[in-house]
């Protein structure tokens, strides 16, 4: 096929890669060593690189020649051959553990810099042209944070806003909204920036010990929109699991019988709105996109009935799954809430709130709290991507994984939230990844552009490939065929070549 010619600059995606090493394998897919991928595209060519992340864990694994670094699904523990006092200090000291750095997740962009992101307080710096890992930043240095989402978000001044927990710190557990500028002082050194970071606001959580997990959170052009659902990690399960032989991951801990809140903070005043806002509850990762109309808040998430979506990922399950083409236990759901910040305060009990139309409703509750239920915009995508452009502001389009009885994705889709109408692409033995969205130089609509995915696929004969399809038509543009193994990633940016600094800076 033929690449359109404003196409320069590079895709990065970041995903697990490796998950044996020696005699030792991980029980779960996210557990596995970061493996970063590139297509560098230029004059109409695709250049593809992969490198491991050379992190302190990938380090030390290799150099053992076995798993010594616990993940979440995955616990390392001393070796049968070292003394007993070193083993009993090995037991004390992971009490609050020390985190990996194996940043598998995603990508960052601070200032000019690109990091490799996961969710402990751990990022790695890395030359998104060569792959190379560079220095290692930990955000606890800098904030009160001992977990880190990996879904940062952009504002138009060009800052990073990213969310963390602070557990137990001084007493109290909450959520951090916290912000990274995009440059420092030219007298300062690089490494600054973080020092220049700053805490917007924070959420208390609402139990002490059983903070809730969260992968992302949302952003209109006032607010923050932070879901604490009761999907939550024990805290002092968290601390014995070492001791009692089990991973981190089964700390967590769905409860089905209470609510998800919402909590929405005026960026402006950093305060948080006073009125109670809940909903039944769910599991969410990905938040889609959010925006406000007339005195609402719209936002669009990626909701599930439970958390049986890990469990699936151990590695022992997801042969069996693709085996024996089991139906996911819980479907993915694009659910729009609507939550109206402005209301007559002597509005009835039991009246919805809700002034657009919508199926979504917002009732006023008896002790004055509002309960909200969403209306379900589609069922079974994941891994939404949107035009950044329209972040925080009233859109049309996702593009999106769809996953239908497998969890990972068959086909890649295109959905207009007004119309409900869905583009696919798909072929058989196909499987894509995230999709990303790169709007054109000269673009007038939200979906003037191309989509980039890769694609694996489960005929060892056929070599995977980069698609790139028109945004507006999803037709196919072209494909860029890699003749390497290549992995099932996560997420990933692109960067326009105006974005990369020359390799002599």
């Amino acid at each position: 096929g033929q690449l359109p010619n404003w196409l320069q600059g590079i895709l990065l995606r970041n995903g697990p890669g490796m998950h044996t090493i020696g005699d030792t394998t991980y029980n779960h897919w996210f557990d596995g060593l970061a493996l970063l991928h590139s297509f560098t595209f230029k004059n109409g060519e695709v250049y593809y690189r992969s490198k491991y992340l050379r992190s302190d864990t990938f380090n030390c694994n290799v150099e053992a020649n076995r798993i010594v670094v616990s993940e979440f699904g995955t616990m390392a523990y001393p070796d049968p051959c070292k003394n007993i006092f070193a083993k009993a200090f090995s037991y004390l000291s992971h009490t609050i553990p020390e985190f990996t750095d194996n940043c598998l997740i995603n990508i960052m962009k601070s200032g000019d810099d690109f990091y490799a992101t996961s969710e402990t307080n751990f990022i790695r710096k890395i030359n998104p042209q060569t792959l190379e890992t560079l220095e290692k930043v930990d955000y606890s240095k800098y904030v009160a944070v001992n977990l880190a989402t990996s879904h940062p978000h952009y504002d138009s001044a060009g800052n990073t806003l990213n969310m963390g927990t602070s557990i137990v710190d001084k007493g109290k557990t909450k959520y951090i909204l916290f912000k990274i500028p995009p440059s420092v002082p030219e007298k300062e050194n690089k490494k600054s920036r973080f020092k220049q970071l700053e805490v917007v606001c924070s959420i208390p959580s609402r139990s002490l010990l059983h903070p809730s997990y969260f992968h992302s959170f949302g952003i209109t052009e006032n607010y923050i929109i932070f879901i604490e659902q009761p999907f939550r990690l024990d805290i002092v399960k968290l601390a014995t699991a070492y001791i009692r032989g089990v991973n981190w991951a089964s700390c967590l801990s769905y409860h089905k019988e209470d609510k998800t809140w919402f909590h929405f903070v005026d960026k402006r005043t950093k305060k948080e709105v006073s009125t109670k806002f809940y909903t039944d509850a769910m599991v969410l990762f990905h938040h889609v996109n959010a925006y406000e109309e007339d005195g609402h808040i719209i936002f669009d998430i990626i909701a599930y009935r439970d958390n049986s979506l890990y469990d699936m990922f151990y590695l022992k399950h997801l042969n069996k799954y693709l085996e024996e083409n089991n139906k996911l236990a819980s479907v993915p759901s694009c659910k729009r809430f609507i939550v109206p910040l402005q209301y007559d305060k002597d509005a009835e009990v039991g009246s919805n709130l809700v002034t657009l139309p919508s199926t979504a409703t917002a009732v006023k509750e008896t002790d004055g709290s509002i309960y909200c239920q969403p209306e379900i915009l589609c069922e079974e995508i994941e891994l939404p991507r949107i035009n950044y452009d329209y972040n925080g502001k009233k859109y049309k389009y996702i593009f999106a994984t769809k996953v239908q009885w497998s969890p990972v994705p068959a086909k890649i889709v295109k959905f207009n939230t007004q119309t409900k109408e869905m583009l696919h692409w798909g072929e058989d033995q196909c499987w894509p990844s995230e999709p990303v969205f790169v709007p054109s130089p000269d673009a007038r609509e939200e979906d003037d552009g191309i989509v980039l995915t890769c694609v694996v696929m489960s005929n060892p004969k056929k070599a995977p490939f980069l698609l790139v399809l028109d945004a507006k038509t999803f037709k196919e543009l072209g494909r860029a065929i890699v003749n390497v193994e290549m992995h099932v990633d996560l997420h990933g940016i692109f960067i326009p070549e105006k974005g990369l600094k020359s390799e002599t800076e």
